[in-house]
C-alpha cells in the first residue's frame, strides 16, 4: 500500500498522478491536501497491548463491554484494512492472505477485508456494517499496510476513533460504528515479513557473509512519517541480517530519494560486497516495476523485484496479531 504521489497516497498499481476514487455511499473521496478543520473528533485512547501506541482501545467506561445482547463479554470480530485498487488480481492476492489467515483462526470468529478506496461495496464502512450485523461488538481493526509512516494508517485510525486527531488534515469521514473498537499497527519491523524478504532474496543471493542488502520503501516527506518510515525499515533490515546472515543491510526511502546515498554508505561499511536491493511493498505495481528500478539503474545491485504479496508470511503476519489481541481480550475478560 503506498502513499499518494506529490503529497498524497496513490493507488498501489496504477502511474502517478492516478486518483480515481469511487463515488461509493459508504464513503466520500479523501483527498490529504484538503484537510477538514470542523470534523467531530473522537476522545483519545491508549494502547492496552502494549508497542508504539497505534492500537487502542476506545473507552466505553467499562473495559468488557455491555451493549444490547452482550453477556457482558461481547463477541470480537476482525476487519483487515487495505488500501484497495481497481485491479481485480490484487484485491484478490489481499482476500487470498486473509483467507488464509482465516483458515487458521477459530471458525466462530468474524474476519471481514475492507478497502480504503476503489473497492465499491467493500469500504471500511462496508465491513463495520457487516461484522456489527453479525453480532460483534467487539472489532480489531487491523490496517494491512507496510509502516505506521503511511499517512493512510493515520487517516483510517482517526476515522475508526482511535484518537482525537490525525497527525495531518484529512477529509476522510468519521465512520459510524457502535462496537468498541481496538486499531491495530501495520507491518513495521515484524519478524515474519523479515522472513519474507529473505525467501524474496534467497534465489538472488550466492553468499549471504559477503553481500549486503538493501531495503527500499515509500518513504514521506513529512518529518513525523518520514522517521516512522526509517524506524520501521531499519528493523526490518536488522532482522534480515540477522535470519539471512548477510553481511549488512540499510534502508532507502523513494521520499525523499535516498537510493543513490544509502548504496554509497553501504559501499563504504562493507567494500568489495556484493549489494542486493529488495522493495518492501505489499503488492506488484508501479514502484516495484518502474520507481524503484529507476532508482537503482546505473548502481550494480541486484535486484529482487517481487512485493510480499502472496508470500504465506503476510497471512502468518495477520495471524500472529490477531491472536495476540484475542489472547490479550481473553485476559482482560478474566480479570
Amino acid at each position: 500500500m503506498q502513499e499518494r504521489v506529490g503529497g498524497s497516497e496513490k493507488e498501489p498499481s496504477q502511474e502517478q498522478g492516478e486518483r480515481g476514487r469511487n463515488d461509493v455511499a459508504s464513503r466520500p473521496s479523501t483527498s490529504e491536501e484538503n484537510g477538514r478543520n470542523d470534523a467531530a473528533r473522537r476522545p483519545s485512547t491508549r494502547d492496552e497491548n502494549g508497542g508504539n501506541g497505534a492500537a487502542n482501545w476506545l473507552s466505553t467506561g467499562d473495559e468488557r463491554g455491555r451493549y444490547a445482547g452482550s453477556d457482558g463479554a461481547g463477541r470480537p470480530g476482525v476487519l483487515v484494512i487495505a488500501h484497495g485498487s481497481r485491479e481485480p488480481g490484487w484485491v484478490a492476492q489481499v482476500e487470498q492472505a486473509v483467507a488464509e489467515a482465516k483458515a487458521k483462526l477459530p471458525p466462530e470468529l468474524p474476519v471481514e477485508a475492507a478497502y480504503l478506496e476503489l473497492v465499491e461495496g467493500r469500504l471500511i464502512q462496508d465491513g463495520i456494517r457487516a461484522l456489527e450485523a453479525r453480532g460483534v461488538t467487539d472489532i480489531y481493526a487491523l490496517p494491512l499496510f507496510v509502516s505506521s509512516g503511511s499517512t493512510h494508517v493515520d487517516e483510517i485510525g482517526w476515522a475508526l476513533g482511535a484518537y482525537a486527531q490525525p497527525r495531518r488534515e484529512t477529509d476522510l469521514e468519521p465512520v459510524a460504528m457502535q462496537a468498541r473498537l481496538t486499531y491495530g499497527e501495520p507491518i513495521g519491523s515484524d519478524p515474519e515479513i523479515a522472513r519474507a524478504l529473505a525467501d524474496k532474496l534467497a534465489p538472488r543471493s550466492r553468499e549471504p557473509a559477503a553481500e549486503a542488502v538493501l531495503l527500499v520503501g515509500h518513504g514521506s516527506d513529512e518529518p513525523w512519517f518520514y522517521e516512522a518510515w526509517r524506524r520501521e525499515l531499519e528493523g526490518l533490515a536488522a532482522e534480515l541480517v540477522r535470519i539471512g546472515g548477510y553481511a549488512g543491510a540499510d534502508a532507502a526511502l523513494l521520499r525523499p530519494d535516498e537510493t543513490a546515498a544509502r548504496i554509497a554508505q553501504l559501499r563504504m561499511r562493507h567494500p568489495g560486497a556484493r549489494l542486493l536491493a529488495v522493495p518492501v511493498f505489499l503488492s506488484e505495481g508501479y514502484f516495484t516495476s518502474n520507481a524503484v528500478p529507476g532508482r537503482l539503474a546505473g548502481q550494480d545491485i541486484d535486484y529482487a523485484e517481487r512485493a510480499l504479496l502472496p508470500h504465506p508470511a503476510v497471512s502468518d503476519w495477520i495471524v500472529g496479531r490477531l491472536q495476540a489481541w484475542l489472547a490479550g481480550r481473553a485476559a482482560r475478560l478474566e480479570v
